[in-house]
């Protein structure tokens, strides 16, 4: 759901992910983790609005191939890094959130 489309009257009483939220106990969301190690954040002011569209992309569709990632990032401009960065990162994330899922943590 795009935040500049819903007032936040109609979000009472629903769950409300922000790029803040990504993280638990302190840690990077693997998402966060990628786009810093790869660069796929420049400016960010589009990071935000990707990293949380990356994650319910990978919550919805695990694993996604590059056109499916290019498909769900399409309503988010960047200006900046020309998005070859933002696929790989998210890329990145799906493997490092599969082991994860893997190893049980």
């Amino acid at each position: 759901m795009l935040s500049c489309l819903v007032l936040a009257l109609e979000c009472g009483g629903k769950s409300v992910l922000t790029v803040e939220g990504l993280g638990v106990d302190g840690k990077l969301h693997p998402l966060q983790d990628a786009f810093a190690d790869l660069g796929a954040a420049q400016c960010g002011y589009c990071t935000p609005a990707i990293l949380v569209t990356a994650k319910a992309l990978l919550d919805q569709n695990p694993p996604p191939n590059r056109e499916q990632i290019r498909e769900a990032l399409s309503g988010t401009l960047c200006r900046c890094t020309g998005y070859l960065q933002i696929f790989e990162a998210v890329e990145a994330a799906m493997v490092k959130i599969s082991e994860q899922a893997n190893a049980g943590t």
